[in-house]
């Protein structure tokens, strides 16, 4: 755990500093909201004049993570629903320097990117995540605490990164072989598979199974299978 005085947090469109003003009495070592929104930034500046050093007028998506210097770094934010997907995608290539995310998403997304092998909401970035990071789902937020309410739900959730710094695989193929099989997620994964499986004779009772029921450890051994038959 990150000594207290020692976090550095980046909050993900601060907007009008619902959370910021609460982080800005947290003791952090570096505070880093990104805000995209010209308005919201000036809004910012004249309420908190002491985040002029920090406060971005950025995109998250196009910053470099790594450019701000930092080995360890937690995200918080409300994210803005309709690119959450692309900010975890932002959050697993920088699995190495972000330890932590805590975060407000639409509830249906929460759900999905929880759920464990088995439930037909288990998908893509569900498996991603929950290879390099411990998920939790803290609770739900209905649309009245909201002006103007939303038309869904919201849920809020935790991710703490794992001992896992590498997969004991072919990592970029694991993630072909994740996404190649929930584009056809009804079909078995031997049929999913097949532009992959081309040519090789891969033996397994994974490939007769859909990929909603394999678990992190499954894709990685399925992984291995595929790999190695291709290099024989």
């Amino acid at each position: 755990m990150t000594p207290a005085n020692d976090r550095v947090v980046i909050e993900i469109g601060p907007g009008k500093g619902v959370l910021t003003r609460f982080l800005l009495q947290e003791d952090l070592r570096r505070f880093i909201p990104i805000e995209i929104d010209g308005e919201s930034y000036d809004y910012l500046l004249r309420e908190w004049p002491q985040l002029q050093e920090e406060l971005l007028l950025r995109d998250f998506l196009k910053i470099d993570v790594a450019s701000l210097g930092e080995e360890r770094l937690q995200i918080i934010g409300n994210f803005p629903y309709n690119i959450s997907s692309q900010i975890f995608f932002k959050v697993l290539e920088n699995k190495n320097i972000v330890s932590e995310v805590v975060c407000m998403i639409q509830k249906e997304v929460a759900d999905r990117l929880v759920s464990p092998p088995g439930s037909k909401a288990y998908g893509i970035l569900s498996v991603f995540l929950q290879a390099f990071y411990k998920l939790e789902y803290l609770f739900t937020v209905k649309p009245g605490s909201f002006f103007p309410p939303p038309k869904v739900k919201s849920g809020v959730i935790k991710l703490i990164r794992n001992e896992t710094s590498q997969l004991d695989c072919n990592e970029k193929l694991f993630f072909q072989v994740v996404k190649t099989s929930f584009n056809q997620r009804r079909k078995t994964i031997r049929n999913s598979l097949k532009t992959i499986l081309l040519n090789l004779h891969v033996e397994s009772e994974l490939l007769s199974k859909r990929p909603e029921q394999l678990s992190v450890t499954e894709f990685i051994e399925l992984t291995n299978l595929i790999d190695n038959n291709r290099k024989e």
